[in-house]
């Protein structure tokens, strides 16, 4: 839901009118699912660990988003970062 939410908002940027509408009703609908499946999240992961994972989800998969549908770069240090904070989920996941 966290990178359906930033998809939705990148699409805002091209729409008009009705379309524009189903994007932004969309992104609210994907963000209130977010919003709703972390709280779950948290009533069996601590808040230090919920919310870092779940940022860092949203920002891992909206990078990859951005890169398939929105034609932002792939470079090396995109790549090298987001392969880092990967990384660092994984790490803060499993301590």
């Amino acid at each position: 839901m966290e990178v359906s939410f930033a998809f939705c908002l990148g699409k805002t940027k091209l729409a008009t009118g009705t379309e524009l509408a189903f994007w932004w009703i969309g992104f609210g609908l994907a963000l209130t699912a977010s919003m709703w499946l972390l709280s779950i999240a948290t009533r069996t992961i601590p808040i230090g660990t919920a919310y870092p994972v779940w940022t860092g989800i949203g920002a891992i998969g909206t990078v990859i988003v951005g890169i398939i549908f929105f034609n932002e770069p792939a470079t090396f240090w995109r790549l090298f970062f987001t392969t880092t904070l990967i990384l660092s989920i994984i790490g803060l996941k499993m301590i």
